[in-house]
């Protein structure tokens, strides 16, 4: 099968590779239909995560079809149409037991970065029970692409971690396709304002489009300012750190108000500064989290009610063959447009 392999820092190649098999009573193996690339595969490419090994084939979201699963696999068949959750979860763990499937002891974020991923013809699902979810009949499966990961991710991690409330202010620092899905969801709860921070002139206007009320284009370094201006000099109750470099988080820990708190999403590479002695006394709160997906079930059925569209942020398409030009107009976005681009195996 064509599978997209991890070659080192900076390399990648589009390779051919056998094709998957059962290995465990709860195994699964997944004929993939479509599959995306995360800004957390860029991250990999940077050499920013380490359990990355070269060699590995790469992704951890996709909607596919079962071609085969192992005697302990009770909830699929060969033939259903699944989603594939970027969490692997036993669910039998402590971890899982608390809803931390992302530190399931024998699971979490394994998919194409402990084990072989979904840029592949085929994919191996561990513990397939908990970690695939039927896909209604007649849903856009592009859409459900969405649901992997970006949408749980930027509402668990960025929403419900920075505890959105009505009424309440929310700043989001980064207008890609995390800071986009945290931005949609954020609107579940009636935020009074959501203003949105890019460099990029075309991803802000597109967040204006996706319902933020305000967008500044943080090129003139004035961000803080003009924050604090929007908002009676407070800043604001909730600041959402969505990039994953230390100037975006340090910029949140400028924008929070007191007694607010920086909720990050972002994937860090680098070491970043705290500067506790600026907020040691401002009752804020700082929270890390990895997407659990214990969210994808309600997410799955607010886009079956139309309340939320998640094919909005699919700009691009392209197939398996061509992964390696999605990699260069996924990674060069500025450019491009780009948001999230779909692949076809």
């Amino acid at each position: 099968m064509k599978a997209l392999v991890y070659r080192g820092p900076g390399l990648k190649a589009l390779e051919d590779r056998p094709k998957p098999e059962i290995r465990a009573a709860g195994d699964a193996i997944v004929k993939m239909t479509r599959t995306t690339i995360c800004g957390t595969d860029l991250h990999i490419l940077k050499g920013d995560v380490p359990t990355c090994a070269p060699g590995r084939i790469l992704g951890h979201e996709g909607v596919g079809v079962v071609d085969s699963v192992g005697p302990g696999v009770t909830a699929f068949k060969a033939g259903d149409h699944v989603l594939i959750s970027c969490i692997s979860a036993c669910g039998k763990c402590d971890y899982c037991r608390r809803g931390m499937y992302s530190h399931c002891t024998t699971g979490g974020w394994i998919l194409g970065n402990e084990i072989d991923g979904t840029q592949a013809e085929y994919v191996r699902i561990p513990h397939a029970d908990t970690s695939l979810y039927p896909i209604p009949e007649g849903a856009d499966e592009e859409a459900l692409v969405m649901l992997s990961d970006i949408l749980p991710t930027g509402f668990e991690c960025g929403v419900l971690n920075g505890k959105v409330a009505p009424g309440s202010t929310v700043a989001i620092v980064g207008a890609g396709p995390i800071g986009l899905a945290a931005l949609l969801t954020a609107q579940f709860y009636s935020p009074a304002e959501i203003i949105m921070i890019d460099l990029d002139a075309n991803r802000l206007d597109i967040a204006t489009k996706f319902g933020a009320t305000r967008t500044i284009n943080s090129s003139d370094g004035k961000v803080a300012e003009k924050v604090k201006a929007l908002t009676g000099g407070r800043g604001v109750d909730t600041a959402i750190e969505a990039v994953g470099i230390p100037a975006t988080f340090l910029l949140c820990e400028d924008l929070v108000a007191p007694g607010g708190i920086i909720a990050n999403i972002g994937v860090h590479g680098s070491k970043v500064d705290l500067h506790l002695e600026k907020l040691w006394s401002q009752n804020i709160a700082i929270t890390t989290r990895l997407v659990d997906t214990v969210t994808t079930p309600m997410l799955l059925k607010t886009v079956q009610a139309k309340k939320i569209d998640p094919a909005r942020l699919i700009t691009h398409r392209f197939t398996l063959a061509h992964i390696l030009d999605a990699y260069e107009t996924f990674g060069h976005a500025a450019d491009t447009r780009a948001l999230k681009v779909i692949i076809a195996a």
